[in-house]
């Protein structure tokens, strides 16, 4: 036996305990480890099966009804080159009586809208916003106006065969309406429970033709703090100077005057953020100016 072959051995030997114990280090550094035993799944369980089946149609809330809009004639499609109050005023002339319900509104609210033209700062119909609703490439009017009792009403048409088809109407205390993606989010308040607010997501549905609420939900309102409140875990008894006055969150334009509404976020008036634009302002339109913040005196 050759004397050098015992050292040699020894040092292979020392380089695989030392590579085993680079790797163990790996191992411990980014290698995977168990998060503890996984809980088994738990499907639905089905209550009272022995229900009998329902065989009486639910109530209808028209929340699936569509209707052309008379007398309004779009030959290339492009809702930009329609008025939002000449819409609405279509709608209030075929249906003169209908007060309640989906496609109604207060007496008040149409004779308002009935006299946009003459009487345009009492007018009540919101600044329009524009977006694919429905995926084919062509946007959607979406229109608002505000009613007695802090209500709000909501619509939207869709371009088709030349004119205009309603595919959405609703009206309720809006807090806020946004715009994600293709659904039209409306959050109102919580009638009976404090801090809370109803969030509906309105989707298009190509089944049924027309705007569905897809999905509701009840979620928490966070109240704002007061101003000067001084951040949590500040004990300092130093009083604060008083804040200057804070920018008011502007709601949208109204269109002829109209008081303004709920706030709309989501749709940009600039084309280049989020595809939505403004309608030019036709013969008796105003918008409102945007809110600026107090200067401050110091």
């Amino acid at each position: 036996m050759s004397p050098h072959r015992p050292a040699a051995r020894t040092a292979l030997l020392l380089s695989i305990a030392a590579a085993a114990v680079l790797l163990a280090g790996c191992a411990d550094a980014g290698g995977l480890r168990g998060a503890g035993p996984t809980p088994t799944a738990v499907g639905p369980v089905r209550l009272w099966p022995g229900l009998p089946p329902v065989t009486a149609p639910p109530f209808d809330y028209g929340e699936s009804d569509t209707e052309r809009v008379p007398g309004v004639s779009l030959p290339d499609g492009d809702v930009r080159k329609t008025s939002p109050v000449a819409v609405l005023q279509a709608e209030v002339a075929a249906h003169p009586d209908q007060v309640t319900g989906a496609d109604g509104m207060y007496e008040e609210t149409a004779r308002a809208i009935r006299d946009c033209g003459r009487r345009p700062k009492g007018c009540p119909v919101l600044r329009p916003y524009y977006r694919d609703l429905t995926g084919d490439g062509k946007d959607e009017l979406i229109v608002g106006f505000t009613m007695p009792d802090q209500q709000v009403g909501l619509r939207c048409y869709m371009p088709e065969n030349g004119g205009l088809t309603r595919i959405m109407s609703t009206s309720d205390q809006v807090v806020r309406v946004e715009l994600a993606g293709r659904d039209l989010i409306v959050r109102v308040v919580s009638a009976g429970i404090p801090g809370y607010e109803y969030r509906t997501a309105w989707s298009w549905d190509a089944q049924q033709r027309t705007m569905l609420p897809k999905k509701d939900e009840i979620i928490r309102v966070k109240p704002a703090a007061p101003p000067g409140t001084p951040p949590p875990g500040d004990d300092s008894a130093a009083p604060e100077e008083p804040a200057p006055p804070e920018e008011s969150e502007q709601g949208p334009s109204v269109v002829s005057g109209g008081s303004p509404g709920a706030s709309v976020s989501g749709a940009s008036p600039a084309p280049a953020v989020s595809g939505e634009s403004p309608a030019p302002a036709g013969p008796g339109e105003s918008s409102a100016p945007a809110a600026s913040g107090a200067p401050d005196p110091r």
